[in-house]
């Protein structure tokens, strides 16, 4: 990294940034200027940090288990990007900063993920003292209890196990995947979804109830998917969710609520993110509106928090990212708390 002289401006004024060094740096597509070794003034913190928090949700794609690459849940795993520090906690645990500069955060039912700068993904338990790289070359993936999917810069797709091994080549020209408890699914640049896995609780959306040895196309015009317990939540390029797979508690809306949909029925309009958990689904809205539906919220979606720029959801458990950088926890339909605040 090159020394940045001496000040730079924001909102107005000029900070002295003389001891920080910079570097012109690719993320997830991104060119991003980065500034390190900066030790930033208390007067701007509550104006930097939540604007930096805010054009990075923005900036990112809106992909994995989560609505944004900044959260991941599973079950009671859960981690998050906070303003420039990464987080892993376990259930109602304080959330723990990580000595980890990262681009993505992803669970699984053991594992806790990160995607560095540098383009590597992490992999650890419960130290990650004991991490292991698993990967290189990558832009993006998507993790579950079964493994890993992930996209490489030139934008192949990936399968690997919890332990980064049994690496295989999926498909070419891939945007975004999701890693199901059964099924398995990715989005083309195109927009066309493609689906390989269990196929008796409808996770196809095709009406087809039994499982295809290969990767077959159900979907068109896609742009995020995310899957769990026996089902799947897509987001349409329109902004129009829908819904597909086991729906005993209403993950996928009123459509064969309390056994299964079989096939991609719509749930709600005007979304621009998703994400899923075991039983229960979100949405944020366009207008920062994040709704709920399912377990502990009834099959019709309902608002249960303004201003959310990310979301992500596990068993019963729900974590959101607010515009001002706040970070969000709560379990069923209980009162959202908060948890951590970048901007004290």
């Amino acid at each position: 990294m090159k020394p940045f002289q001496p000040t730079c401006r924001i909102f107005g004024r000029d900070w002295n940034i003389r001891n920080a060094d910079v570097d012109l740096v690719t993320v997830m597509g991104q060119v991003v200027l980065t500034i390190a070794n900066w030790s930033v003034p208390d007067q701007m913190n509550r104006y930097l940090l939540p604007l930096m928090f805010v054009l990075a949700s923005i900036a990112q794609p809106v992909h994995a288990d989560s609505s944004s690459p900044r959260l991941a849940a599973y079950y009671e795993r859960q981690m998050a990007i906070v303003g420039t520090q990464t987080y892993a906690w376990i259930g109602d645990e304080p959330p723990a900063p990580l000595p980890f500069k990262a681009v993505q955060v992803g669970v699984g039912q053991s594992w806790f993920y990160v995607l560095t700068v540098a383009g590597s993904l992490i992999g650890f338990r419960e130290d990650h003292a004991q991490r292991i790289v698993l990967m290189s070359g990558l832009k993006w993936f998507a993790s579950g209890r079964s493994g890993v999917l992930a996209i490489a810069t030139d934008d192949t797709l990936w399968w690997m196990s919890r332990a980064g091994k049994n690496k295989q080549r999926i498909a070419d020209d891939v945007s975004a995947a999701a890693v199901g408890d059964g099924a398995n699914y990715y989005i083309t640049s195109s927009g066309a979804l493609f689906v390989k896995g269990s196929a008796h609780r409808g996770q196809y959306g095709d009406g087809r109830l039994k499982s295809t040895k290969r990767f077959v196309q159900t979907a068109t015009d896609a742009r995020q998917i995310t899957a769990h317990t026996g089902h799947a939540i897509l987001l349409k390029a329109s902004g129009d969710v829908l819904g597909t797979g086991g729906n005993i508690y209403g993950p996928v809306g009123r459509h064969g609520l309390g056994d299964k949909a079989v096939r991609w029925s719509k749930i709600l309009s005007g979304a621009r993110s998703i994400a899923t958990g075991s039983s229960h689904s979100l949405a944020i809205r366009k207008d920062g509106t994040l709704m709920a539906w399912g377990s502990s919220y009834g099959p019709e979606p309902k608002p249960v928090m303004s201003n959310a720029v990310a979301v992500a959801a596990g068993s019963r458990t729900t974590i959101a990212l607010r515009r001002d950088g706040s970070l969000w926890q709560w379990s069923g339909g209980h009162k959202p708390r908060k948890i951590l605040d970048v901007t004290k």
